[in-house]
C-alpha cells in the first residue's frame, strides 16, 4: 500500500487508499464512502422530488455559474428542513452526508465530486460507462480508480450540464465540448459516436489556492534569478511568450508572473476557455469566446475579442494560448502599436517556439515575431513528475550574407542532472532595450535584479505564499522601492513591509 488520507466535498467524508497491491497494471484509487441503506435512499428519492418542487430557480440561475453558490445554499436550507421532518431522530452528522449527497446528485457530479475535492489529483478523466474513471495523481501518476458511471446517458447528462452552465452545448450535431466548472477546473467532453468506445469526461483541475511566485521558487520550478530578470521586464512593458508541452505548466507559469505588472495598468485578457486566474487587486477585464448558436449565429472568436481588446485601452494584453495566424497577426500587431502582450504556445524549446510561429499554421511574418522580448519555455519531467522553467531565452536576429536569421539567445537553461537553473549567455537584446526603454545601465540592471532577487528570497523565508501578500510586496515595492529594499535586507518581519 502507498498511502491513506481522507476527503471531504460538502459535509461527505471520504477514505482514500492508493495501492499497487491488486490485479492490475496500474495502482488502484479506491475511494469509501458512506454507504446508504435501501430504505433511506427510498426517502431521499422522496426528498429530492419535494426539493425540486418547493425550490424556484430560475433557468438563468440554473445555468449561470456565478449563481450557483445561491442555489446550492436555497437547496441545502430546504434538504435540511424536508431531511428534519422525515427523519426526526437523525444525529447532526449523518443529515449533514445526506444533504451533501444531495447536492452532488442534484447539482454536481455525483460520486465525481469527492475526486474533484482530492487536492492530491490533477486530472481525473471518463472514458466510458464500461471502464472506471481514471485520475491523474501528483505524488503516484495515472490510478484506476474503484468509481464507475451507472450508464453512457449519465455521462453525456453531466457533459451538457456543465455546457450549459458556461453557455455550451453538446450534442449529435457538437459532439465536442471544451468548458470549464464553477470552480475554474478546465473541461473537455465527447460523446459517441465521435469517441467510438463511449461518452468522455476530462477535467483538468487547478490549484484552489492560486500559485505565487514564492510557491514556484520554493518547489524549484524557477529560481530567484530568472523570476527576477522576468520582473524588471514586466515591469518595464516587455512582450513575453510562455511555451511548453502538454501540462508543462505553461498557464500556471503565465499566471505566477502577471502580479509582477503594477496595479494600476488595465489589463485585458482574452481566453477560449477560462483559465487564466490573477488577483483582485489588478485592473483586469478578462474576455472569453461563445460559440456560434445552432443557426451559425452569435459566435464571437478569438480574433474578434483580440481586434476589440484594442479599443477597450489596455495596457497589457494576455491571450490563453496562440493557435491560428489570425490571431497571431493581431497579437502582434498588439506589440508593435505599443501594447505589452504575453500568451502561451505549445513548443517544446525556445528554437521550435520561433519554427513554430513563423511556419504554417501561425505563419507569423518574421519581422514581427521579433516583437517577443522573452521565451520562457516550461518542462514536465514525468519520470521525477516536476515542473520546471527549463528555458529563458530572448529573440535575436543575425543578419548573414544579407539574410536575416532568426534565433534564440539562451540566457539561463534548466539541467536535469542536477536540477538546477543555470546562466548560458549574457544578453544581446534584452539589456539594450531596458536602456532604451527606460534609461538603465547595464550596472543598474544588474543591481535591480539583485535587489528583486533579495525581496523574493525574502519573501520565500518569511512563506509569503497568499497572492494577495505577495502582491501587496509587490505594489510597495514600486511606490517605496528604497524602503522595501532597506527593510529586506535588514530582514524585516512582513508586516514591516506590508505596512509601509
Amino acid at each position: 500500500m502507498y498511502e491513506e488520507y481522507r476527503v471531504t466535498a460538502d459535509t461527505v467524508p471520504a477514505k482514500v487508499k492508493i495501492t499497487s497491491q491488486t490485479d492490475d497494471y496500474v495502482p488502484r484509487y479506491f475511494i469509501k464512502r458512506p454507504q446508504i441503506d435501501d430504505a433511506t435512499e427510498a426517502l431521499m428519492t422522496q426528498v429530492r422530488d419535494r426539493i425540486l418542487t418547493e425550490v424556484e430557480v430560475s433557468k438563468e440561475e440554473f445555468v449561470d455559474s456565478s449563481e450557483l453558490e445561491h442555489v446550492k445554499e436555497r437547496f441545502r436550507a430546504k434538504a435540511n428542513e424536508i431531511i428534519e421532518e422525515v427523519l426526526p431522530d437523525i444525529d447532526p452528522e449523518s443529515q449533514a452526508i445526506l444533504v451533501g449527497n444531495l447536492l452532488h446528485d442534484m447539482l454536481g457530479l455525483g460520486d465525481l465530486e469527492l475526486l474533484l475535492h482530492d487536492e492530491n489529483l490533477e486530472e481525473m478523466v471518463v472514458n466510458s460507462a464500461d471502464e472506471p474513471v481514471w485520475a491523474y495523481h501528483k505524488e503516484y501518476g495515472w490510478l484506476k480508480t474503484d468509481l464507475v458511471m451507472e450508464s453512457e446517458e449519465q455521462i453525456q447528462n453531466y457533459a451538457s450540464m456543465i455546457g450549459r452552465r458556461v453557455g455550451k452545448q453538446i450534442s449529435n450535431l457538437n459532439p465536442l465540448l471544451d468548458a470549464h466548472l464553477t470552480t475554474g477546473d478546465r473541461t473537455n467532453a465527447t460523446i459517441k459516436p465521435i469517441s467510438t468506445q463511449g461518452n468522455t469526461i476530462t477535467i483538468r483541475k487547478f490549484a484552489r489556492d492560486p500559485w505565487t511566485i514564492t510557491d514556484f521558487i520554493e518547489n524549484k520550478t524557477i529560481n530567484p534569478e530568472v523570476a527576477a530578470l522576468l520582473w524588471i521586464c514586466i515591469q518595464y512593458e516587455m512582450n513575453i511568450i510562455v511555451s511548453g508541452g502538454t501540462g508543462a505548466g505553461k498557464t500556471s507559469m503565465l499566471g505566477v508572473l502577471m502580479p509582477f505588472i503594477p496595479s494600476n495598468n488595465r489589463i485585458v485578457s482574452i481566453e477560449d476557455t477560462r483559465e487564466i486566474r490573477l488577483p483582485e487587486f489588478l485592473h483586469w477585464v478578462p474576455l472569453t469566446t461563445r460559440e456560434p448558436n445552432p443557426e451559425g449565429k452569435g459566435g464571437v472568436s478569438m480574433n474578434d475579442l483580440l481586434v476589440n481588446s484594442l479599443r477597450m485601452r489596455p495596457d497589457r494584453i494576455i491571450v490563453g494560448e496562440i493557435r491560428r495566424e489570425k490571431q497571431a497577426e493581431v497579437l502582434f500587431e498588439a506589440m508593435h502599436t505599443g501594447h505589452s502582450v504575453y500568451s502561451t504556445l505549445h513548443a517544446e524549446t525556445a528554437a521550435q517556439t520561433i519554427r513554430r510561429l513563423v511556419n504554417p499554421p501561425i505563419n507569423v511574418p518574421q519581422t514581427l515575431v521579433e516583437a517577443i522580448d522573452l521565451n520562457v519555455v516550461m518542462f514536465r519531467d514525468r519520470r521525477r513528475n516536476i515542473r520546471r522553467a527549463m528555458q529563458v531565452s530572448e529573440v535575436v536576429t543575425d543578419y548573414m550574407g544579407g539574410d536575416a536569421e532568426m534565433e534564440p539567445n539562451t540566457l539561463y537553461k534548466w539541467h536535469a542532472r542536477d536540477d538546477e537553473v543555470k546562466k548560458k549567455e549574457e544578453s544581446r537584446e534584452v539589456f539594450d532595450r531596458l536602456n532604451l526603454h527606460a534609461g538603465l545601465t547595464k550596472g543598474e540592471i544588474k543591481q535591480s535584479i539583485q535587489d528583486r532577487k533579495a525581496i523574493l528570497n525574502w519573501m520565500v523565508d518569511h512563506q509569503i505564499n497568499d497572492v494577495d501578500q505577495v502582491g501587496k510586496v509587490i505594489a510597495e515595492f514600486y511606490q517605496e522601492e528604497g524602503a522595501v529594499i532597506d527593510r529586506v535586507k535588514d530582514d524585516a518581519e512582513p508586516d514591516e513591509v506590508l505596512d509601509l
